[in-house]
């Protein structure tokens, strides 16, 4: 077999190292701040190094003094990260604050291993001035231990040698017994009190790893703590980093990246997505980092991907295994749809066999992760950013394979004891507590003309319920200034921006490239992208003619041809849409404007056209039309104001706005947020069974009356 060719810059003849963690502790930073800020500014240095910890991931403690509300008394609070919360990004809001008196005496109602789930529900008894905050499942290994200030973390290069055969052996060659071992045992009560009889028998011991965890290691300050934490990862990965060079990992090289690899994902990731049916829709998230392409195209990859993830949070973020396809293969849409079902048979079959008579449901059986050699990984999930969490948490889960291959053989976490944690009452009512998902959660709609005023407020109405959203506009920095804004407001995940003239058919399917390859395909495209003109017909010149025809009409095409292969491929989840923004004059005649009115008609037209032949595959068609959206549109902004204004012998300025008003039934101003309300509409479930219509958003004209 020939050599294959690494067209990755981070990708070399050997192994990839770890990144080893270096301190960024500031002692200026540091110097002004209470012990409780101490504890957060530790914590958000170890969880914003993704060398250190995983997204959602390890937790930090610390044990101060506080004044009881009742008493007056000082007395010992412990500050531990609350569940779920994330040491990154968290404040201190996000810590659970306990009697840490009222933690040691719960000593007196464990009767054993099997009362984990009983002394969970003893944690909020100890919940220290009414902290709101729920203490997460680790919150005995920190309280039992008798230190200061303790950090537990999960970093790659900590878990390589948690989860691989060799791993206790290497613990005590690179720490030389300055750092304990403990067997894998589930997170709770009994793991803190194994931990805590350890340490006791152990005097001078300065952490422990726990098989399948991580490690927990303690310091007499805050910045002690710190150091330390980053001085035992930085140890992992120089350790292992010298047993990984110039030695090929997973057994070297079989499949090489394939260049051409953005364009077959753009193709595969809306088929796939379509394949994916179950209570919600999914909505995916591409990597080709070098981590996965090393991984996907190694000898031994299959045979390692079965294994599935050791670290608890690993595998419940990217559930037990991946799928793996054969890139060969990924044209033949009935070879996808077996795999996922056989996919979908494998889960429920683990489930059978591992169930327990009080487990919770079965939940969703489609794959997390989908790995293709010379592709990458592809994940979904029901929201894009836990899409890309899971790409991530799996990215992390190569990185341990890799390591603990190297001094062992990687050890896979059990399947009962994976299924045990995936079903854990504990984790089921954590899930069962999360807000339901907004209306829009799982869709992505494309709006063209999005940096305008009909096309933003339309964004906003989508993103608003959870929806994402790809931006389509010619005006580049238009587009940039409405992408940013709608990043710091709704977050950077759910938004795209593609600069697109939809009368260029290249920049109109790039656009639509982008919706698959970024969100994983589409859900609704909003036609809105327009201009006006107006003219009386000795004054309309054929460019003016073909313009408005170009951009209203075959705009319209070129846009809905695009969305057509991503909207056919959601028949089986509900269907798709498309909706039109058309124009009081598409259907009611306008004096001085034959060129605007014609084109807008024969849009409309289209639409009716197009909701023929989507019917068979579950595509709506429907139009929105508008009358005088003034306000806060570009078309309004230009000679289009001017030229109306003439038609209808009135100053362009405020007396416009007034005519227009006035000349309604309902005598009201129609805005862009009120056009946008009729485009959700269309866009949800909620007009389902609704195709080929028209709504009119226009306060009320007699001539647009559809008939």
């Amino acid at each position: 077999m020939p050599t294959p060719t690494l067209d990755h810059p981070a990708m070399t003849a050997g192994a990839i190292p770890f990144a080893v963690p270096q301190s960024r502790w500031d002692a200026d930073r540091a110097a002004g701040l209470t012990p409780e800020q101490l504890l957060l500014y530790r914590s958000n240095l170890l969880g914003s190094d993704l060398t250190v910890t995983n997204f959602g991931g390890g937790n930090t403690s610390a044990k101060l003094s506080g004044t009881d509300p009742l008493t007056g008394q000082p007395v010992d609070v412990l500050w531990v990260k609350g569940s779920g919360g994330d040491i990154g990004s968290m404040a201190l809001d996000g810590f659970a604050t306990l009697y840490q008196d009222k933690l040691l005496a719960l000593g007196a109602h464990y009767a054993g291993p099997d009362d984990d789930d009983t002394m969970v529900g003893y944690l909020p008894h100890c919940t220290f001035n009414l902290n709101g905050r729920a203490a997460s499942i680790d919150t005995p290994l920190h309280a039992l231990l008798p230190f200061a200030h303790v950090d537990h973390v999960h970093p790659d290069a900590i878990i390589a040698l948690a989860a691989s055969s060799g791993g206790e052996a290497a613990t005590q060659e690179i720490w030389g017994g300055r750092i304990g071992w403990l067997p894998w045992k589930r997170p709770g009560y009994t793991l803190g009190v194994m931990l805590r009889d350890y340490v006791a028998a152990h005097p001078g011991v300065e952490g422990v790893m726990l098989a399948g965890h991580g490690i927990i290691c303690w310091g007499d300050s805050a910045q002690a703590c710190y150091e330390h934490t980053i001085a035992l990862i930085a140890d992992a990965a120089r350790y292992l980093n010298a047993r990984m060079a110039d030695r090929p990992a997973f057994g070297g090289l079989v499949v090489a990246p394939n260049p051409d690899r953005a364009a077959i994902v753009t193709d595969l990731m809306p088929r796939l997505r379509g394949l994916m049916t179950g209570a919600r829709r999914k909505l995916g998230h591409w990597s080709d980092d070098a981590e996965v392409l090393e991984f996907t195209g190694s000898a031994r990859f299959e045979q390692l991907a079965a294994l599935g993830t050791s670290c608890p949070d690993h595998f419940l973020r990217t559930k037990i295994a991946p799928l793996t396809l054969d890139p060969a293969r990924l044209a033949d849409q009935a070879y996808m749809s077996d795999r996922i079902a056989a996919y979908r048979a494998r889960y429920a079959a683990y489930y059978q066999r591992c169930r327990r008579a009080d487990s919770p449901a079965m939940r969703d059986a489609n794959p997390v992760v989908v790995l293709v050699p010379g592709l990458g990984r592809i994940t979904f999930a029901t929201d894009k950013t836990t899409a890309r969490l899971a790409g991530e948490f799996y990215g992390n889960a190569i990185n341990v394979i890799r390591g603990a291959e190297a001094i062992g053989e990687y050890i896979a976490l059990d399947e009962q004891e994976a299924f045990d944690i995936e079903y854990w009452l504990l984790e089921e009512a954590k899930l069962q507590r999360m807000p339901a998902p907004r209306a829009q959660v799982g869709r992505i709609v494309l709006v063209t003309g999005g940096a305008g005023g009909i096309g933003a407020a339309t964004a906003a109405r989508f993103l608003k319920d959870g929806a994402c959203v790809v931006l389509a506009d010619r005006d580049g920095d238009a587009l940039e200034t409405v992408r940013a804004g709608f990043a710091r407001q709704f977050g950077t995940d759910v938004v795209r921006a593609a600069v697109c003239d939809v009368t260029s058919e290249d920049q109109v399917r790039a656009a639509f490239d982008l919706a698959a390859r970024e969100f994983g395909g589409l859900d609704v495209l909003v036609a809105n992208a327009g201009i006006a003109s107006s003219a009386a017909i000795e004054d309309t010149t054929v460019a003016l003619w073909r313009r408005n025809y170009d951009v209203l009409a075959e705009g319209y095409f070129l846009t809905a041809r695009g969305a057509w292969p991503l909207l056919k491929a959601m028949k089986d989840q509900g269907g798709s849409a498309i909706v039109f923004i058309g124009s009081k004059n598409g259907v009611a005649a306008a004096a001085g404007a034959s060129a605007y009115a014609s084109a807008k008609a024969a849009a409309n037209h289209l639409a009716r056209c197009l909701a023929l032949e989507g019917a068979p595959h579950g595509i709506r068609v429907n139009v929105v039309n508008p009358d005088a959206v003034i306000r806060g549109s570009r078309i309004w902004d230009g000679d289009w104001r001017k030229e109306r204004a003439g038609t209808h012998g009135i100053d362009p300025g405020a007396e416009l706005e007034e005519h227009y008003r006035n000349r309604s039934l309902l005598k009201r101003d129609v805005l862009p947020d009120d056009i946008a309300e009729a485009c959700y509409f269309l866009g949800s479930d909620a007009s389902a069974k609704s195709t080929g219509n028209m709504i009119n958003v226009d306060a009320g004209n007699l001539q647009a009356f559809t008939r």
